[in-house]
C-alpha cells in the first residue's frame, strides 16, 4: 500500500492512498487512526489527494546515505567502488517533502541533482541479520540528494555539502508493497531526462546495507536510509524543476528557488 503523510488545515495524519491519477475521480487519501509505525485502522474517511498538502512521508531522527553504491556513478566522480561503504548523514533539517522548494545554498556555485531509492525503517533494530533485514523495513519512497558538488569536493567532510537545508527532498509516499532488488530510478529537469538506471545496478543491496549500518548504530521508526545514485548526475539552476520517479512508487518533484536569507 501507499502510506502518505499530510496536512489539512493545520492538522497532520497520515492516509492510505487510493486509485491512480489516470482515474476519472482521481486517487484519495483513506484516513488511517494512529500511524503506520505500528498497527493501524482505516478510518473509511475519505479526502481528494488534491485537497490535502503532501508531507514528507517520514520525519527521520537520521537520515544514512550511501554513496558511490553505483560503479558508473563512482566512475564519472572520478573514483573507484570503496571495499566497504562510504556512509554519511544528512540531518533531519534537510528533509523536504513533495513541491516543497530547494533553496539553492548561499555558499554554493554549483548545485546537483541525485535520485535515489529510499528505504524508510519501520522498527527499532540493530545488528539485523541478513536473512531478517526486510522484516525492519516499513516501506521505500522516492529520494533526492541534492548536493553541493564544489563543497563537496573542497570540504574533506560532506556535512555541509549534503546537509544543508532543503538538501533531501522525499515522497510522495511510503510504498509498502515493493521489491526494491530491480526497479527503473530516473531523474528530469525541466522534463527533460537526465539520469536513468535500474536498482539492479547497485553495488550493494538494501539488505547489504541495512547489515552495514546497524553494525554501528540503532535504526529507529521513521529512520531512512539512501540507497545511491546512478550515473549522470548534473547541475541544478535556480527555476529548474527536478522529478525522481522510481518504478512502483511514483514521482517526486521539487522546484529549486533562490534563497531568501
Amino acid at each position: 500500500m501507499r502510506i502518505a503523510r499530510f496536512s489539512l488545515d493545520g492538522t497532520v495524519g497520515f492516509g492510505v492512498v487510493e486509485g491512480e491519477p489516470s482515474t476519472s475521480e482521481g486517487p484519495v487519501l483513506d484516513i488511517i487512526k494512529g500511524h503506520p509505525f505500528a498497527e493501524f485502522e482505516r478510518t473509511g474517511h475519505k479526502l481528494p489527494l488534491n485537497k490535502v498538502r503532501l508531507l514528507p512521508p517520514t520525519l527521520p531522527n537520521k537520515v544514512v546515505a550511501i554513496g558511490r553504491n553505483y560503479a558508473e556513478h563512482a566512475k564519472e566522480m572520478g573514483n573507484e567502488v570503496d571495499e566497504t561503504p562510504v556512509t554519511f548523514f544528512k540531518p533531519s533539517t534537510s528533509v523536504i517533502g513533495p513541491g516543497d522548494p530547494i533553496a539553492y545554498p548561499s555558499f554554493s556555485s554549483e548545485l546537483h541533482y541525485e535520485a535515489e531509492l529510499a528505504v524508510v525503517i519501520g522498527r527499532m533494530c540493530k545488528d539485523v541479520p541478513r536473512e531478517r533485514a526486510r522484516d525492519v523495513i516499513l516501506g521505500y519512497t522516492c529520494a533526492n540528494d541534492v548536493t553541493a558538488r564544489d563543497v563537496q569536493r573542497t570540504e574533506k567532510q560532506w556535512a555541509r555539502a549534503k546537509g544543508f537545508d532543503s538538501s533531501c527532498p522525499l515522497g510522495p509516499w511510503t510504498e509498502t508493497d515493493l521489491d526494491p532488488a530491480d526497479v527503473g530510478i530516473m531523474c528530469t529537469v525541466g522534463g527533460e531526462q537526465r539520469q536513468l538506471g535500474r536498482t539492479s545496478e547497485m553495488v550493494r543491496s538494501v539488505e547489504d546495507l541495512i547489515v552495514h549500518i546497524t553494525e554501528a548504530m540503532t535504526l529507529l521508526p521513521g529512520d531512512v536510509i539512501l540507497t545511491g545514485t546512478p550515473a549522470g548526475v548534473g547541475p541544478l539552476h535556480v527555476g529548474d524543476e527536478v522529478a525522481v520517479t522510481i518504478e512502483g512508487i511514483g514521482t517526486l518533484t521539487n522546484k529549486v528557488i533562490k534563497r531568501d536569507y
